[in-house]
């Protein structure tokens, strides 16, 4: 019984293999073989071998597995990947694998057998064809050759190198037998049957010869031809540009190579064999059908020089020398000549150096930029001089400080029409820091000099170190010190930025740092949410002791005086109302906490922001961006008015590349535009890990209850059959109503049936679960942060807590800010032990250090909102490892919508999508396979 070899390989890779040439060559076969026959899978014939034998050999006729090339080209390739197979396959895997290379680069022949038949054939071979040639046919051993020679005496065995030779001609005369070859060849050599063609023979020995040529050529050009065909006019109408000499080398030995005049004339001509200078002729006349002007050589009795016209040169730099080089005729140019001639667009501003050290009056100034293309020779920017000599330059190559330089005619047309247009301040800027502007349609490099190149080397540059303020009264980690240094440097050049710290690494602190740093005369406007007023107080209070600070909220409000220096303090939704009464205030910086509150640069509250004056913003937010990069546009553009230019452009020049990952460089063009302006660091970052304690996050599954399952496939079942004959914002509705019931199923069937005063334990495998989790904290005197995003299962679990005795208190929407305040405090202070929170409004702001262990009783499907809520307890000031647990209903919506959470997560900085919505575009089959319930065996 025959085994099947290990890997998936076929049995008949373990048989020795040897190839049968046969005429046409594609009638040849490949025969795999075995001594004893035990190995043989199948014979379908047999073959006729040469066998050592006592002293000597004898032919010995052996049963063999016979297939045609075409077929057993597959079986061939995989041998060289198998364990078992024996080293005659491999050999012949490696052959088959190298004609395969061979067709796919086109280097396929027509032409007639010896008995005049049609018949393709593998050629021309390069030096390197070769070369892997007789690497396969050296490494052959005999059983892969041992098929004898027909009808010569004594035997003989035929050699590896011929033998692969015809291999190759067999591969190739099986492979473009198709309908396309009949159009440029005709039928015969399209069909797999064999065509007697008499008539073609003195056709078919060129192309054979050339074939099987022993040299190659290849053109040398020679510069020095610029002064020998340019000194007169010569009485024609194109003037010679450059010469190209004709060098020949040898396939067999590539180190051999002479030039075409030497050959002609019989030197070296020993090394080259007999027929060379036939085999060049043949060589250069197929190189004349890829590039017509090479036909000039053919009329001469010595094909050695080929004199350019400056049109022949432009060519040859480009489509001429790439259609050579696909016939195996190398071009060679020059060593000293320049190919670096390049262009860059250049920004220049012509205010005074000085102006660069404050960014206020370049930004200020009504003078526009200039930009224009600058002309380099090896990075060395050329003269106005040398580019009107370039300009007005008609050839390829130009002779530039004493050396040959290639002109491309762009290059050319760049010279001439210099000026690119003016430019504003931020948008010279925008150019400057990403290296790259936009001309014609075309991305290329843009360099900013003087002034501008000056500025920014000062925003894109490190930030000088700097001391905290005497009068702060805490100690400022080392990376809190290097963002109050970059917030001192931004806001000094009149300049705004984000400091997108993740959430817990102080970024109150640094703001009230700085706030002291400035010692300005006007105060400092802070717009926060209304559960942050009472943090910035206490935190103001804490590390700026005297400073004066006023709420600016309520009934009754008033501001303080524009000279009376301090903190105002002001919630997005008093500042959307009194906008015009802020904005007639002087305030020496305006702050925007939690900023992704006004992402959305249509909302009323971000445009009433825009309207306060003031010298320097600072937006303060842990999540930039939360589902598109517009959102980021709507932060900077009110940090940096007109950095990213207007949305509708900075959609289509960045945000649309960068999500779509169509263009592979647009992510780092918009990083190196934004990266000055926004400070991002991560609790993960080297040097800010120390800072914190460890954080254990683990997710919890939990079985549903009988009646949660029952209601689950219920409620799948009414709700697939609707959606299915729903279409456009109907179907997405119905899609978003199931994936909320589906969720509140999971909570509990209370939250889903709208019960009041119903019993609760005994029907929800998470709320057993929480009881559980709640009875180990307590009893280890911890404290926990419960969330959930639904403000009805809030009250469920704050009724079932109350029910146990189990101390607790929540906070959601809609408790008034004192309130908030008092619950902190409570929290804090290890009065209250378990905090119950609506996600929505209590996931940003809060500093609730107390909390050892934090429960997402629900999940609200994007990274980095649980995140900034986990971050109320891990945040610096915790000295406690921080346990993570969320709640996962097993075998539900919410188990596969975590799977695909895991690797959302990578993305939580860059592009994030918008949780549920994002799947309501699902299928309709999708969609049943993410929501079905699937029980646990």
């Amino acid at each position: 019984m025959t085994k099947t070899p290990r890997d998936g390989a076929h049995p008949l890779h373990a048989c020795a293999a040897v190839f049968l040439p046969a005429e046409p060559p594609r009638d040849g076969r490949v025969a795999f073989w075995s001594a004893d026959g035990d190995r043989l899978p199948a014979a379908t014939g047999q073959v006729t071998l040469v066998r050592p034998h006592s002293r000597g050999v004898r032919t010995r006729a052996v049963p063999a597995a016979l297939m045609p090339v075409s077929e057993a080209i597959p079986l061939l390739v995989r041998a060289r990947h198998a364990r078992e197979a024996h080293p005659s396959a491999v050999c012949w895997g490696a052959a088959a694998q190298h004609a395969l290379h061979l067709a796919a680069r086109g280097r396929l022949l027509p032409g007639l057998t010896a008995g005049d038949h049609d018949a393709w054939r593998a050629g021309p071979l390069d030096a390197d064809d070769i070369a892997q040639l007789r690497a396969i046919a050296a490494a052959m051993p005999y059983e892969a050759h041992a098929v004898p020679v027909p009808h010569l005496r004594p035997l003989r065995l035929p050699e590896p190198e011929g033998l692969v030779r015809a291999f190759f001609d067999a591969v190739a005369d099986s492979l473009p037998r198709t309908p396309a070859a009949a159009h440029a060849y005709g039928a015969p050599f399209a069909s797999s049957a064999a065509q007697h063609l008499p008539g073609a023979r003195e056709w078919a020995a060129e192309a054979a010869v050339g074939m099987d040529a022993g040299v190659r050529v290849s053109l040398r050009l020679d510069l020095s031809a610029f002064e020998l065909f340019d000194t007169s006019e010569d009485g024609g109408d194109e003037r010679r540009a450059a010469a190209a000499l004709v060098q020949v080398h040898s396939l067999a030995d590539p180190t051999l190579v002479t030039d075409a005049a030497r050959l002609w004339a019989g030197g070296g001509g020993e090394h080259f064999g007999p027929r060379a200078t036939i085999d060049a002729l043949l060589a250069l006349r197929r190189a004349a059908r890829a590039w017509p002007p090479l036909a000039r050589l053919l009329e001469r009795e010595v094909p050695d020089v080929l004199p350019l016209t400056e049109d022949e040169l432009y060519e040859l730099l480009g489509p001429g020398a790439d259609r050579l080089g696909d016939c195996g005729v190398a071009v060679h140019w020059p060593k000293e000549l320049a190919r670096t001639l390049t262009a860059s667009a250049v920004v220049r501003a012509t205010a005074a150096p000085g102006s660069a050290t404050d960014g206020t009056p370049f930004f200020d100034s009504d003078e526009l930029l200039r930009f224009d293309w600058q002309l380099a020779l090896d990075g060395d920017p050329l003269t106005e001089g040398e580019m009107d000599a370039l300009a007005e330059a008609h050839r390829p190559i130009v002779r530039l400080r004493d050396r040959w330089a290639v002109v491309d005619p762009g290059l050319v047309r760049k010279a001439r029409k210099r000026e690119l247009g003016l430019l504003r301040p931020v948008d010279a800027l925008a150019m400057a820091l990403t290296g790259t502007a936009e001309v014609d349609g075309e991305t290329v490099e843009a360099v900013p000099t003087g002034t501008l190149a000056a500025l920014r080397d000062r925003i894109a540059g490190p930030s000088d170190p700097v001391a905290p303020p005497e009068e702060l009264t805490a100690t400022l980690r080392d990376y809190q010190l290097r963002g109050l240094a970059w917030l001192d440097r931004m806001t000094s050049l009149g300049l705004g930025g984000c400091l997108a710290d993740d959430m817990g690494l102080g970024k109150t602190v640094t703001v009230i740092a700085l706030h002291l740093r400035r010692a300005r005369t006007a105060p400092t406007l802070v717009v926060c949410p209304a559960s942050l007023l009472g943090n910035w107080q206490r935190e103001i209070a804490r590390f700026a002791p005297g400073v004066p600070v006023r709420r600016f909220h309520g009934t009754s409000r008033t501001l303080p005086g524009s000279d009376d220096g301090g903190f105002v303090l002001t919630t997005y939704g008093t500042m959307r109302t009194s906008a015009e009464q802020l904005a007639a205030h002087s305030w020496s910086m305006v702050v925007a906490d939690e900023a992704q509150h006004v992402k959305n640069p249509f909302s009323a509250g971000a445009r009433a922001l825009r309207t306060i004056p003031t010298p320097a913003r600072i937006a303060l937010t842990g999540t930039p961006v939360e589902n598109n990069l517009s959102e980021l546009w709507a932060l900077l553009d009110w940090t940096t008015p007109g950095l990213l230019g207007p949305l509708k452009a900075f959609r289509a020049r960045h945000a649309r590349l960068v999500e779509s990952g169509e263009d592979d460089e647009a992510a780092g063009r918009l990083a190196r535009l934004v990266r000055p302006f926004l400070l991002r660091r991560k609790k993960s970052d080297p040097g800010i890990v120390p800072e914190l304690p460890p954080k254990t996050e683990s997710d919890h599954p939990v079985a549903l209850t009988r009646e949660q399952a029952s209601l689950y496939e219920a409620t799948v079942r009414e709700a697939m059959a609707a959606i299915e004959g729903a279409e456009g914002i109907a179907r997405r509705g119905l899609v978003m109503k199931l994936f909320t019931a589906l969720k509140q199923i999971c909570n509990h069937p209370a939250q889903f049936l709208k019960e009041d005063r119903a019993r609760l334990a005994g029907r929800s495998g998470k709320l057993a679960l929480l009881d559980e989790l709640l009875e180990t904290i307590l009893s280890e005197e911890g404290s926990a942060l419960v969330f959930t995003q639904y403000v009805a299962m809030a009250r469920i679990l704050s009724a079932h807590l109350e029910s146990r005795a189990v101390p607790s208190q929540l906070l959601h929407g809609g408790t008034p800010v004192a309130e908030r305040e008092r619950m902190v405090d409570r929290f804090q202070s290890g009065r209250t032990p378990v905090f119950i929170l609506s996600l929505k409004a209590a996931g940003t702001g809060l500093n609730l250090t107390r909390a050892g262990h934090v429960i997402h009783y629900d999940r609200w499907w994007n990274p980095a909102v649980e995140e900034q809520a986990t971050d109320r307890a891990y945040r610096i000031g915790q000295t406690q490892p921080v346990q993570v647990h969320r709640l996962i209903a097993e075998g539900t919506v919410e188990d596969r919508i975590a799977e695909l959470l895991t690797s959302k997560r990578a993305l939580a900085d860059a592009v994030l999508g918008s949780g549920e919505a994002a799947l309501t575009e699902l299928t309709d089959r999708e969609l049943a396979d993410l929501v079905s319930l699937r029980r646990s065996p």
